[in-house]
């Protein structure tokens, strides 16, 4: 059994079919600590107290985010380093400086800049698998962008199974908007989502698939603050030295019912106990040495990090030396998470801006000559283009990104 199972069965496991099922199935039944009688003992078994998230975007954004230092510092670095990417606008090979469309990605509404609608959708992708952007029209001319909180939107199938709507609700108002728009121009949302098996019109979170670590990430933090606050006394077995018999059954039933009353929960833990004559404690919990239990925790952090394709090293998680040092590490994050997520959004936002200014050929991609982290991988490919004498020089400026003129 490794690290992490030993703990996992140390802190309580839930019932594995009360979690099957869809993603919004029933919360499991909270575990207490249980008391049993071995040979003469009454055994404490480990406790639980329910802390085993679901799967709706409102319980991970609150077990997840609100709650867990490693996703919030993941999905922080994640989307501030989307967020800090300046974006171009291309009509084909052309890069285009000025135009409207730039000024609405630069100050998309009133309360709300570029960077922060990016972080904002790159957030929204990470923790539902879904973002969504509405246009706020003006006399058929997009004059606002606003993004929408997945939890919030419903959509609604038409019998071929395509998206026909979407329903925003805020409290008892619902909104009902059109997936399509009026002749060929695209409709007011635009939906992002990644891919999910199993859905065909909903996305799959990252932290959904890290969710048994963050359960146990969770679980361990909540157990190590019990048992600090409660000396760190750990659980163990009453053990009765009968003088000429065992308890009677009403002996046994009254001091069961005093230790579940006085003694069971984390919040209970570490009470100093009184004990009659011929009682005697034993403690049987194993010690976090026994368990490796920082390894197992250690070992979740860096399965939630993996999730969300962030390098634990830069999440300062140790045990991890799958890179030489903290330079390359960053240059991974890059290349394979932020720029993937960044042009995923940066597509979809402008084909679909693009039908709205009716200038189909318009396209925005990541500015990558800016981006810090990647001037090594900039000079090495200008050193290489440079030395190429067999090219031309429209040639050299098409292989580094740039238009053959200039």
């Amino acid at each position: 059994m490794t690290a992490m199972e030993r703990i996992a069965a140390w802190l309580g496991r839930v019932d594995g079919r009360a979690r099957a099922g869809t993603d919004r199935g029933p919360a499991p039944e909270p575990e207490t600590k249980s008391i049993g009688t071995v040979a003469g003992a009454l055994v404490f078994t480990g406790q639980s107290d329910g802390i085993w998230s679901e799967r709706s975007y409102q319980a991970l954004a609150r077990s997840g985010f609100l709650q867990n230092p490693v996703v919030y510092r993941s999905v922080r670095l994640i989307a501030e380093t989307a967020a800090a990417i300046p974006i171009l606008l291309y009509d084909g090979a052309q890069e285009i400086e000025r135009h409207p469309l730039l000024d609405l990605l630069r100050r998309p509404n009133a309360s709300t800049d570029g960077a922060g609608l990016i972080e904002t959708l790159c957030g929204h992708l990470l923790l539902s698998g879904n973002a969504y952007l509405e246009a706020g029209l003006l006399d058929g001319q997009v004059r606002a962008l606003h993004a929408l909180r997945p939890d919030r939107i419903r959509v609604v199938e038409g019998a071929d199974g395509w998206p026909q709507a979407y329903e925003y609700r805020v409290g008892s108002s619902v909104r009902r908007i059109g997936a399509e728009g009026e002749g060929e121009r695209p409709g007011a949302i635009l939906q992002v989502k990644l891919f999910h098996p199993l859905a065909d019109v909903s996305g799959y979170p990252p932290l959904g698939a890290a969710q048994a670590a963050l359960d146990l990430h969770n679980a361990a933090s909540h157990w190590n603050r019990s048992l600090l606050e409660n000396s760190a006394r750990p659980s163990g077995a009453l053990v009765y030295k009968p003088a000429g018999g065992n308890l009677a059954p009403e002996q046994f039933d009254r001091l069961k019912a005093e230790l579940e009353s006085g003694y069971v929960g984390a919040a209970r833990a570490g009470r100093p106990m009184l004990l009659e004559g011929g009682l005697d404690w034993k403690a049987m919990a194993l010690s976090p040495k026994d368990m490796d239990f920082i390894e197992a925790k250690n070992g979740a952090a860096r399965d939630i990090a993996l999730a969300f394709g962030v390098p634990p090293m830069l999440l300062a998680i140790p045990g991890d030396a799958t890179y030489s040092n903290y330079a390359e590490a960053n240059r991974a994050l890059y290349r394979l998470t932020v720029l993937p997520l960044l042009n995923r959004l940066a597509g979809a936002i402008g084909d679909w801006l693009g039908g709205h200014f009716d200038l189909p050929r318009l396209t925005l991609k990541a500015d990558l000559d800016r981006v810090d982290g990647l001037s090594a991988e900039r000079e090495a490919l200008w050193a290489r283009v440079g030395g190429a004498d067999f090219l031309t020089r429209g040639e050299k400026r098409e292989a580094v990104g740039y238009s053959a003129e200039g």
